[in-house]
């Protein structure tokens, strides 16, 4: 998990850093991103496994147990089974934030580039 949150920190970094309006820096960028958008959807696979894992785990067995006498509420047993597994859960939903804005950050530069293409097709042309 830690390794898996590590390079999730590295993805979030880039994701921070504004592109310029560069061609080859904006073909570059969607490169790098397609790239991250697989990875990041395969660490947010395994990120989910992960939590199914925590979840499921001795501990979430004698929450069962304990719930069955009757001692805890459904609500009660549903908030102490999402705070045993609460940094899995961390995982995934900043997993999912980063394959999302991996997404629109290529749709964001794709329109960069379709943009710089019109104004090179209107200046070599002069309408």
């Amino acid at each position: 998990m830690e390794r898996l949150l590590e390079e999730a920190e590295k993805m979030q970094n880039y994701l921070e850093v504004e592109c310029s309006d560069n061609i080859a820096e904006v073909i570059e960028r969607i490169r790098t991103l397609s790239v991250y958008l697989a990875r990041s959807g395969s660490m947010l696979a395994e990120a989910k496994r992960i939590h199914r894992r925590k979840v499921t785990s001795e501990i979430a067995n004698t929450i069962i147990a304990i719930a069955k006498e009757n001692y805890l509420s459904a609500k009660a047993q549903n908030a102490l089974v999402n705070a045993i597994a609460e940094d899995e859960a961390f995982l995934v939903d900043k997993l999912d934030r980063i394959n999302s804005s991996c997404v629109h950050q290529i749709d964001a530069l794709r329109s960069i580039l379709s943009y710089e293409k019109e104004s090179l097709k209107l200046n070599s042309t002069g309408y």
